[in-house]
């Protein structure tokens, strides 16, 4: 129960707002919801005047895209010297995945199932954006994807609902920390609201045709998590959901954001996306559009000036009331004060801070150790960690001196110079052996001819050396946002390159960097050992030699299917079971000619430099009653000569419900370490609650009837036990 001090606070807030309203002119307030860009180029950091007009006249809440303390005092000395009322500007950025120190991509960091280091590093990102002037990310994304084809699945944490929302909860935690007052936090903004994942083709921005169950069961919960973590603000999807585009959705905005789930902070607006409701075909012109969302509940305009331009007539005219506009300005204005702005707008603008809170080595040894946990080890005949016996290895590839690329998609503030190589990070580590290198092609040369790779140096180089590591995959450049790939094999002659290599006869292990996962089914049997390193961050170099030396022992397992072919896209572990399920005996079942269906790699899967055997699955009861909870047990054993950690995994199926239930449901997981020969019981606690789900009449309720049970390594390779609601 909240002490009489700690509600006095809100309180005392609420009445400054309102305060403050009465005081502020229509356009004063309508400025409140207008976010306006800085300019970033190479140059340096820039405003344009028509913007530094606005900010003079109170007509912009909010800038992004500014950071650095000399650079955003100047713009907060305009907004709270220069102004009538003096009320500072917020201060947003893209914080994705790091500010200065880079962790890897978020997809890459969900692979180590490891909440705790999660959050440890957006408290880091949120520690080193706050010290240059940042108030607000535009963090975390939390979209679900299924689709590999979409760039922006490196931002996401994959394709499991359970496991999306464990890890929005963990990095709301960590951009805000104790609280936004604390000047080492920033305010987190869950993205995209909602439903973005899903859009159809795997095309950044294209439509979303998913119903109200899919919806709520699949793509809703993580959003819902990151509100009840009390996340300051959220921020509309692109795309449309049943026909609306998601910033002008009252039934997202208002029914569920605010009236189901109680949401007390602001939402903003993607970049320009009022503007494109009239592209969609929902809007007729600017008005309309600007009407449209600010009714749905839309409290923030980015970039596309339309509050700042219709807004006003809209009230005027009685089109909009101003009660709307109050209600607005008045979220934007209380999460000012609740970061203290008020009392001080200089807060997170002193140098000294900035000085001594970027690229900290403490703030790198993070970044490498989460680089190591990221890896997953998707392949391996024994040829990794390198062996002692390996006196001299060839590093080729595209990838293998990269720094560039490391950083990956989405590491805005991130310095590529900064970076390790991978080839730079095998130097610094690998003391006594002897290393060459070969770039052997370009990462996206389409001309596979001899003269576009150097296959003859490759091969002599090959031949020369006890273990080739190859580096291949993606450019950063090729994931992220408006990066949707059609096929998502290597690019380039990349595949050839290892073609050549591979008829020398020496071990192989292939490094991945890649933001996405890949088709590998026409070079999977190449290698010896597949090392899925993603874009690792700053310290790539360093943290993937961790893995491949056998420093860390890979414990990484993957949060996205990786498929056969693109031509089972989407493809996901949690699908339902249809009415002609798979038989390879009979014809008219649901399959494909020319390949199982069956991925290539599972969610969940990722193997380690030990082994692990599971026994059966032990229930404490085979009968649970409503409202009750029953525990599964069981006994993992470390049978390698390695010590290792292991994530165990736990799934429930719901075998009959008023709608179909999906074949497999993540419902927990748990990191152990097993030291060799090493048992260790593994206990699950599985709630009433948590078979709930919406329910043919649309209520979110569990029902009565069969259940199973499962643990196991993995998805697809799981043993099981059945249990009945009663």
């Amino acid at each position: 129960m909240a002490t009489r001090a700690q509600q006095a606070k809100p309180d005392r807030i609420d009445r400054s707002v309102d305060s403050l309203l009465k005081l502020m002119t229509l356009e004063e307030k309508i400025g409140q919801l207008n976010l306006l860009t800085s300019d970033l180029d190479q140059t340096g950091a820039s405003l344009r005047p028509q913007y530094r007009k606005d900010i003079e006249a109170g007509l912009v809440g909010a800038v992004f895209n500014a950071y650095g303390v000399g650079y955003v005092r100047k713009l907060q000395d305009i907004a709270v010297k220069q102004t009538r009322l003096k009320i500072p500007l917020l201060f947003g950025y893209d914080v994705i995945h790091g500010h200065k120190t880079i962790f890897p991509m978020p997809l890459a960091m969900a692979a180590s199932w490891d909440m705790a280091r999660i959050e440890g590093a957006q408290r880091i990102a949120a520690t080193e954006a706050a010290a240059m002037g940042i108030d607000w990310t535009f963090a975390p994304m939390i979209d679900i994807s299924r689709d590999p084809r979409w760039g922006r699945v490196m931002e996401g944490t994959g394709e499991d609902t359970y496991l999306g929302v464990q890890i929005a909860k963990a990095q709301v935690r960590g951009f805000q920390g104790r609280g936004l007052s604390d000047v080492t936090s920033v305010m987190a903004c869950a993205k995209h609201y909602a439903a973005y994942g899903a859009a159809q083709a795997g095309r950044d921005y294209n439509t979303v045709d998913i119903s109200e169950r899919v919806l709520r069961d699949v793509y809703l919960p993580p959003f819902k998590a990151a509100a009840d973590a009390g996340c300051a603000t959220f921020m509309t999807a692109f795309n449309e959901l049943d026909g609306v585009p998601a910033t002008a959705s009252q039934h997202l905005l208002k029914d569920i954001l605010r009236r189901e789930w109680g949401f007390k902070g602001f939402v903003v607006t993607d970049y320009t996306a009022i503007t494109e409701m009239i592209l969609h075909g929902y809007s007729v012109d600017s008005a309309q559009a600007g009407k449209q969302a600010i009714l749905a509940g839309n409290d923030m305009d980015m970039q596309a000036s339309i509050y700042q331009k219709t807004l006003p007539g809209l009230v005027r005219s009685k089109q909009v009331p101003e009660s709307v506009i109050n209600e607005s300005a008045g979220r934007i204005l209380r999460k000012k004060f609740e970061l203290g702005l008020f009392a001080d707008p200089y807060r997170r603008m002193d140098s000294a801070r900035q000085s001594a809170s970027l690229l900290t080595p403490a703030h790198r040894a993070a970044a490498r150790d989460m680089a190591a946990r990221s890896c997953v080890l998707l392949k391996n005949n024994g040829v990794l960690p390198i062996k002692s016996s390996v006196k001299k290895i060839a590093v080729i590839g595209p990838l293998a001196d990269a720094q560039h690329d490391m950083i990956g998609a989405w590491s805005a503030a991130g310095d590529d110079i900064t970076a390790i190589s991978l080839l730079k990070g095998l130097k610094d580590n690998l003391k006594g052996i002897e290393i060459t290198y070969l770039k052997g092609c370009d990462i996206t040369s389409k001309n596979e001819l001899q003269d576009k790779i150097d296959g003859g140096a490759a091969m002599a180089l090959a031949n020369d050396a006890d273990l080739v590591i190859l580096a291949l995959g993606e450019s950063k450049e090729q994931s992220g946002e408006a990066s949707s790939r059609s096929t998502i094999k290597l690019p380039g002659a990349q595949q050839a390159l290892l073609a050549y290599v591979k008829t020398i006869g020496k071990p192989i292990a292939l490094v991945l960097f890649n933001g996405r996962p890949l088709d590998l089914s026409d070079i999977v049997d190449m290698p010896d050992a597949i090392l899925e390193a993603w874009f690792p961050g700053t310290e790539a170099g360093n943290g993937v030699a961790d893995v491949l030396m056998g420093t860390y022992n890979p414990a990484g397992k993957i949060t996205l299917t990786f498929p056969r072919s693109v031509g089972q896209v989407p493809l996901f572990y949690n699908q339902k079971n249809t009415g002609r399920p798979l038989n390879d005996k009979e014809k008219y079942t649901s399959k494909y000619l020319d390949i199982p269906n069956t991925p290539l790699f599972p969610f969940g899967y990722g193997l380690s430099y030990t082994t692990f055997s599971y026994g059966a699955p032990a229930i404490s009861k085979r009968e649970l009653k409503m409202g009750d909870s029953l525990t599964v047990r069981v006994i993992v054993t470390n049978t390698g000569k390695t010590a290792g950690e292991e994530i165990v995994q736990f799934y429930v199926q719901d075998l009959v419900g008023s709608v179909t239930r999906p074949v497999i449901e993540l419902k927990g997981f748990k990191k152990i370490n097993l030291a060799p020969g090493q048992a260790q019981e593994v206990v699950f606690t599985l709630h009433e609650q948590d078979l709930r789900f919406y329910t043919q009449s649309m209520r979110f309720a569990s029902e009565p009837g069969g259940f199973k049970a499962s643990t196991g390594p993995n998805s697809a390779d799981v043993q099981s036990v059945l249990f009945s609601l009663k």
